[in-house]
């Protein structure tokens, strides 16, 4: 019989998401494909420090420490070249991550490998990549390379922060804002408040680690943060619509603009999702964040 991801939350990662090969894209970026392949050769001994979803990925691989039957599968889909490939399976077993298989597309889009993979998650810094992800409806999210690492204060927890409306909720309400102002987005939204908002990209995503939440393996644990724009009366709307999906977040942050990085800063996310450019960059200032390309705001 031939293997199979089925049941396990399976995310697909590119090699500069997961670590910093900052220094040699410049060469990559430069247009110099053989020099950049000459250069990961020289360095395939060298393993690649991490990158900003090292802890992201870390973590998660851990819940298959328990035993059993794995829950994570992490799979490496990059443009590198097959050469540089070998140095990212030769890094993570530096660094003891269990990742068994990868993709590497020599500079083609690699996000078509998303469905027969089934991946749930995509995360990598090629916008175009994730903009396509989206498309064919994948979570996804474009990572930013210098943005902050995770903290090591919680070893055994794995933390994930979700905007709300064109993440975890559909741009619907975002796209009323967008068009006709804060004052018709709280009418909009108070008078639907019983009404469910239409799912987001990332509705599976905190589904499974809901999942992950309440089947705990090698000792981790999950915590997760809704962390919006909205304020009251807004914010009904929002909790309700969680409820409806009998989906729970530990921690809810009602900000109504506030900037959102001081307050990721202080719940520590292993990653941060947001549709917003300006949210994006003031959470990386402190904390692991990716843009997820889609909706009206991120146009």
């Amino acid at each position: 019989m031939p293997a199979t991801l089925t049941g396990q939350l399976v995310v697909a990662i590119s090699s500069r998401a997961l670590f910093d090969f900052e220094a040699e894209n410049l060469i990559f970026e430069a247009g110099d494909d053989h020099a950049y392949m000459a250069l990961q050769q020289q360095r395939l001994d060298q393993p690649a420090p991490p990158g900003v979803a090292f802890s992201l990925v870390q973590k998660l691989l851990a819940f298959n420490a328990g035993g059993g039957a794995p829950q994570v599968e992490v799979v490496v889909l990059s443009r590198n070249d097959p050469i540089s490939g070998m140095r990212v399976f030769r890094s993570a077993k530096h660094y003891g991550l269990a990742i068994e298989r990868g993709v590497f597309t020599r500079g083609a889009s690699p996000w078509r490998y998303l469905k027969p993979l089934a991946a749930q998650l995509f995360l990598s810094a090629n916008e175009a990549d994730v903009r396509q992800a989206l498309a064919a409806g994948v979570a996804a999210a474009r990572v930013m390379p210098d943005a902050a690492r995770a903290s090591a204060a919680h070893p055994r927890e794995l933390r994930i922060a979700f905007d709300g409306d064109a993440v975890l909720f559909s741009d619907e309400a975002e796209q009323i804002y967008q068009r006709d102002g804060l004052a018709a987005f709280r009418e909009h939204e108070s008078s639907r408040a019983h009404l469910p908002l239409p799912a987001g990209p990332f509705k599976p995503v905190l589904a499974a680690l809901q999942r992950l939440q309440h089947a705990p393996g090698g000792g981790m644990k999950v915590r997760t943060a809704l962390v919006t724009a909205r304020s009251a009366p807004a914010h009904e709307r929002a909790i309700r619509t969680l409820m409806n999906w009998q989906i729970e977040v530990d921690e809810a942050m009602f900000l109504g603009g506030l900037a959102k990085g001081e307050f990721l800063r202080e719940f520590e996310p292993d990653f941060f999702f947001d549709d917003q450019v300006g949210h994006v960059e003031s959470a990386a200032l402190h904390v692991p964040a990716g843009q997820v390309a889609a909706g009206i705001a991120a146009l």
